[in-house]
Order: structure tokens, then C-alpha cells, then sequence
């Protein structure tokens, strides 16, 4: 009976599981229908009704989005429980079998501690005696086999435990994407009703008001441009150091501006935490305390980002690098393997260094043509450090979809960049990069 029911209740699951990706299917099917919409209105020519329906599009399509990320984490949270089904199983097992072994190493004791002269002076009889030295041999047998099975079960908990904890992390990621985008809805849903007010729905009104809030050259050098856990800079000063990135990368300059904007947006959500905290300890800790003293820096006086849930945080300044990221492009080594990252089976153990910083392998420093070495808190560095894992993740070739890829891979890695869900990031990466473009045209023509 009780097999019978875990086949059905994993049948139910199953059944549910299909149902989510079906309407996960349709969800997607329905943006891409708003966002086709939206291109329409974008290319049209400036009227107050292609403004409206570019405002109904991004609206309707970012509350699909919603929907989308909403049913993602639903199908998640199934998975969860159907690897920490698996998990309690595997713990079962394996503690069953623990205790077989003792059992087995007791027995196999009691044959150790029994010697030639106790048969000799038992009333044992010798066949007996060879009887139990069968099943001695029985016993080790057993015992080796054991052996085995403990090792792989114990194999595949962790399998199932990090596979666990990775999609415990990405559902935590999903609910802080979604945070943004019913806050891009309210402040869609803000733009269009103040339009309106404005306009009460004239054109010729329409036309004065775009008119009247065009910006000059000056008003636009002067806006300040907001960073992630350092201070805001003029737009002008930022807009130098990503035309400087992109010189060196071959990245737009919109576009870095556009990642450096929404992990801005993020980290309103994510806040700042401690290193001593949320900072991975063995990989990122060691490696953010060398970097923090090489630069005579306090670490406990620098922001870095908080640990959700589940998971590390620890990421540093306006890029968010984490520490064991940074090492690549900040200069730094092991001076055990001469290396910037692990190979092979070192595991943790390369985390703990010994570490070096490298002037001739810090990137950032060389494409900056600096003296000192590269700072992952200070706003130069860090755009052209996220210019250049922008670069890394395929931006370079300037496309709308091999940007919005890169921008993708710099919030999810490679792995993730793919899923659906994750979409609202490079939307929005993208979004920041066109008004940003827009800008930086303004003043290419002042």
C-alpha cells in the first residue's frame, strides 16, 4: 500500500508539473506576441496613441512576465519537494545501512577476539569451528559490499543536496526578479496616467509636451548616474568611462550602462550585507581579505550584497563581482598553481591561497593604462570591469539578442541565462540601454 501511494502522489506531481509548463508555454507564446507589439509602436513615428500602446504593451507584457515567474518558482517549489522526497529516502537508506555495517564489524569483533586455543579448549568440534570461519568470510564479503553501497548512497545525497540548494538559490533570485517587475509595472502604469493628465489626450498637446521636455546637452552631463553601493556620479563622468570600456571591449557603451543600472535596481531590493556573513567562506572570504589589504582597504567597511536565503551573496561595488570572480580580472593569483582559478581536484583548498596581486595580470589596470591597481568599489573600475564580462559573454558583437544574451549570462551565468523566467533582467538590461542610447546621441550631437 504504501508504494502504491507514492506512485500515485508522484503521478499527481508529474500531472502537475506538465500542466505548469504548459501554461508556462502559453505565457511565453503571449510576451512575445506584447513584444512584437511593442516594436510596432517603438518604430512608429512619435504620436500620443504609438506612446499608449507602447506603454499597454510593456505593461501587458512585464505582467505576463509576473505570471511567468510566478508559475516558474510554482514548478520549482514541486521539484524542491519531490529532490527533498528523494533526500529523506537517501537518509533513510543510508543510515540503515550505517547501522548494518556496525552490526557486521560487532559480529566480525566477537570472530577476531575468538581464538585457536578457545576451540581447542571448547567443546566446539572442529567442523563447527570451520563453519564459523565460512561464515567469517561470509561476513567480510558482506562487509565489503557495504562499503560500497554506503559510499554510493552517500555519492548520491550530495548529488541530490547540492541540486537541492541550487534550485532553493534560483527560486530565490526568481522572487527578487519579480519584486522588479511589479515595480516596473506600477511605475508603467505611473508614466501613462501622467501622460494622459498632461495630455488629456491631444495630440497637439502631446507634441508641445515633447517639445518642452527635451534636455540639453548640459542638463544630461549633469544628471546624476546612481551605482550600486558607491556613490552617484554625474551622467557625463559615467558616460566617459563607458566609452572608455567600450574602446577597450568592443561593448556599447548604453549597454554597460544598462547592466550597471539594474543591478543598481536589484540591489534596492537585495540591500547590503556583511562579509562576514554572506560571503561564501571558504572560496570567497579568503580571496576578498588578500584583495581588500592589497588595496588597504578595511573589509569590514565595505558594502557587499546580502546573502539571500539560500545560497551566497558577498558580490562587490557597482559590478558585483564576487570575490573569487574578481581575481580573474583584478591581477590576482595562487602562488601555489600561478593560476587565477582552480583546476582539477583542488576544491577549496586553492581558495586559501597563498595569494599575490600581479600587476601584469590585472586586466582591468591594463586596458585602463593605470598605475594603481584595479578597484572593484570604485566607479571607473567597475564599468569597465562589467564591460569586460560583458565582452566575455558575447556583447561585443553589438546585436540587440547577443547583448541582451551577455546581459543574461552576467545575472545567471551560462547555464541560466536560458530560462524563461529570468527574461525580466535582460528586458530590463536592454530597456536601460536604449533610453541611455538616446542620451548619449543627444549629446553626440551637441
Amino acid at each position: 500500500m504504501p508504494g502504491l501511494l507514492f506512485a500515485q502522489s508522484t503521478g499527481v506531481v508529474g500531472t502537475r508539473q506538465q500542466q505548469l509548463q504548459s501554461q508556462l508555454d502559453q505565457i511565453e507564446s503571449q510576451i512575445a506576441t506584447q513584444q512584437s507589439l511593442l516594436d510596432t509602436a517603438r518604430n512608429q513615428h512619435q504620436t500620443l496613441q504609438s506612446q499608449i500602446n507602447a506603454y499597454n504593451a510593456e505593461i501587458k507584457k512585464t505582467q505576463l512576465q509576473i505570471q511567468a515567474i510566478s508559475l516558474t518558482i510554482e514548478k520549482l517549489a514541486g521539484d524542491i519537494g519531490s529532490h527533498d522526497r528523494k533526500l529523506s529516502s537517501l537518509s533513510s537508506q543510508l543510515s540503515a545501512e550505517q547501522e548494518s555495517l556496525a552490526q557486521i564489524m560487532r559480529q566480525t569483533q566477537v570472530l577476531d577476539d575468538y581464538s585457536v586455543v578457545d576451540v581447542a579448549l571448547s567443546a566446539q568440534g572442529v567442523s563447527d569451528f570451520f563453519r564459523d570461519l565460512d561464515a567469517f568470510a561470509s561476513i567480510k564479503a558482506r562487509m565489503a559490499d557495504s562499503f560500497d553501497q554506503i559510499h554510493e548512497t552517500s555519492a548520491a545525497t550530495e548529488v541530490e543536496k547540492e541540486a537541492l540548494q541550487s534550485r532553493l538559490a534560483e527560486q530565490e533570485q526568481l522572487r527578487t526578479i519579480a519584486q522588479l517587475a511589479k515595480q516596473a509595472v506600477q511605475v508603467q502604469q505611473q508614466q501613462e496616467q501622467k501622460l494622459l493628465t498632461q495630455t488629456k489626450g491631444v495630440e497637439a498637446n502631446y507634441q508641445k509636451l515633447i517639445a518642452a521636455s527635451q534636455k540639453t546637452a548640459a542638463q544630461i552631463r549633469a544628471e546624476l548616474f546612481e551605482l550600486r553601493d558607491t556613490a552617484a556620479i554625474p551622467f557625463g563622468t559615467a558616460l566617459q568611462y563607458a566609452q572608455a570600456a567600450e574602446r577597450a571591449t568592443g561593448v556599447r557603451a548604453a549597454v554597460t550602462l544598462g547592466v550597471l543600472k539594474q543591478e543598481t535596481n536589484l540591489g534596492e531590493n537585495l540591500g547590503t550585507g556583511s562579509w562576514r556573513v554572506d560571503m561564501n567562506p571558504t572560496r570567497d572570504q579568503p580571496v576578498f581579505t588578500y584583495i581588500t589589504a592589497n588595496l588597504g582597504l578595511d573589509p569590514d567597511r565595505m558594502p557587499v550584497s546580502l546573502r539571500p536565503s539560500y545560497g551566497w551573496g558577498g558580490a562587490m561595488g557597482p559590478g558585483q563581482f564576487i570575490p573569487s570572480t574578481w581575481v580573474c580580472y583584478g591581477g590576482y593569483v595562487n602562488t601555489k598553481t600561478n593560476t587565477c582559478a582552480p583546476s582539477g581536484g583542488l576544491g577549496s583548498a586553492f581558495w586559501q591561497g597563498p595569494w599575490e596581486y600581479v600587476a601584469s595580470k590585472d586586466r582591468v589596470r591594463k586596458l585602463e593604462g593605470s598605475s594603481a591597481p584595479s578597484n572593484p568599489f570604485i566607479a571607473r573600475d567597475a564599468i569597465m570591469a562589467t564591460a569586460m564580462l560583458m565582452a566575455d559573454n558575447g556583447a561585443a558583437a553589438q546585436t540587440r539578442s547577443a547583448e541582451r544574451l551577455a546581459a543574461l549570462r552576467y545575472f545567471a551565468g551560462w547555464g541560466g541565462a536560458s530560462n524563461p523566467a529570468y527574461a525580466f533582467y535582460g528586458d530590463g538590461v536592454m530597456q536601460f540601454a536604449s533610453y541611455f542610447q538616446q542620451q548619449i546621441d543627444i549629446l553626440g550631437g551637441s
